[in-house]
């Protein structure tokens, strides 16, 4: 089995190599590259290589370097930035992951491998291939409960020609990113490989210090994809500058403050407004005239909704409903520990979502993420549009 592992001088997909490692494995070690090279507003990986480096050491393996720059720019810069200037709340993480480790690498070197390995917190499970069996009754079979693939499990000729792979979401519900893998193509989970997705967070840092990994220590990155140490109204003011506009009180119409820009602020925002008296929520924006609308207090109404269509809706696996009809589902509507519950609706190649409780914060342009009800298995995901 030849198998690729992305390391990104993170503790997790340090962990995921040295799991690997000790399974017998000799993955090929790559680190994608996508800051642009002497530009201050994004990371010049050298600390991250660095770590890389000596974490391949460890093992005696070789770490290449593969640059995407060009290809995360294009692609996903282009996506962030379309989006921003609609008014919609981009994801680049979800379109790093499709594009990008899963995308470009492919392109230009994944190919040549039978598994992609990374340090993502979720999981492959399979059933046998029953195409005309419904996922949530399959499930419910004997003989296809789920199976958590680590490691050898996944190289018998069985899993490899006689099964459906599924994204099963992680035990750690704080760390779990399904919701991150959630618009892979069908032939890229065949290739994907997650050798932590069974860890707990807390487990995976164990495993590492016990290990005396490079990164054990090194805190868990925060920010846009690989991009880590970006500030995100920083990468946005880079392309979209700044537009001085008001801030209304949606419920009175009083302008109470002013704004540098739609496109620095979500629906459901609460923090970094800069008003007085708060809190203030954002509710509503006016692209045509830069327009702010908040609404002060906790429990206003205007923050919350409880149904929302679902554009593009894109399977994962395969789709395990009836054509038309309502099913019950778990669902996602942003990148938490909270797995809501609710209701889809499928008519006319339409998908609504509508929750059992009052969701804060529904922003446009973001993923809903649907789940089956009962196995939480990630079933796919749409652009939400309320």
């Amino acid at each position: 089995m030849n198998i690729a592992l992305l390391l990104s001088g993170g503790v997790d997909s340090a962990v995921a190599l040295h799991l690997l490692y000790e399974q017998g494995f000799r993955p090929d070690l790559y680190y994608i590259k996508i800051g642009m090279d002497a530009d201050d507003l994004t990371c010049t990986a050298e600390e991250d290589i660095e770590l890389s480096e000596a974490t391949a050491r460890r093992y005696g393996l070789k770490l290449e370097v593969i640059d995407l720059q060009k290809e995360y720019w294009d692609r996903v810069v282009s996506y962030t930035m379309e989006h921003v200037k609609q008014g919609l709340t981009p994801n680049p993480d979800v379109m790093c992951n499709k594009l990008i480790k899963f995308g470009a690498f492919e392109e230009k070197v994944g190919h040549a491998y039978d598994r992609i390995a990374t340090g993502h917190y979720a999981r492959v499970l399979t059933t046998p291939r029953l195409p005309e069996v419904p996922l949530s009754e399959a499930f419910d079979l004997e003989c296809a409960r789920p199976v958590s693939l680590v490691g050898g499990e996944e190289l018998t000729a069985y899993h490899l020609e006689a099964e459906t792979r599924w994204l099963g979401t992680a035990p750690d519900p704080v760390k779990d990113q399904t919701d991150f893998l959630a618009q892979l193509s069908l032939a890229q989970m065949d290739k994907i490989m997650l050798p932590i997705g069974h860890l707990m967070k807390d487990e995976v840092r164990s495993i590492a210090l016990d290990a005396k990994l490079p990164p054990a220590r090194r805190k868990d990155s925060q920010g846009i994809c690989f991009l880590g140490k970006i500030n995100y109204s920083d990468f946005v003011r880079r392309f979209l500058g700044e537009q001085v506009g008001p801030v209304i009180e949606i419920e009175t119409g009083k302008k109470i403050g002013e704004h540098r820009g739609y496109w620095f602020h979500t629906i459901g925002q609460r923090k970094g407004l800069g008003l007085g008296g708060g809190p203030w929520f954002v509710v509503k924006k006016d692209i045509d005239n830069n327009i702010l609308y908040v609404s002060h207090g906790y429990d206003t109404l205007l923050q919350y909704g409880r149904s929302f269509a679902l554009a593009g809706f894109h399977f994962l696996t395969a789709d395990p409903w009836p054509s038309e009809g309502e099913f019950d589902i778990t669902f996602k509507v942003r990148h938490t520990d909270r797995f809501r519950t609710g209701k889809l609706l499928r008519t006319h190649g339409e998908y609504r979502v509508t929750g059992e409780d009052m969701i804060q914060g529904l922003a446009p342009g973001q993923f809903g993420v649907v789940y089956d009800a009962s196995s939480r298995v990630c079933i796919g995901s749409g652009e939400i549009s309320v």
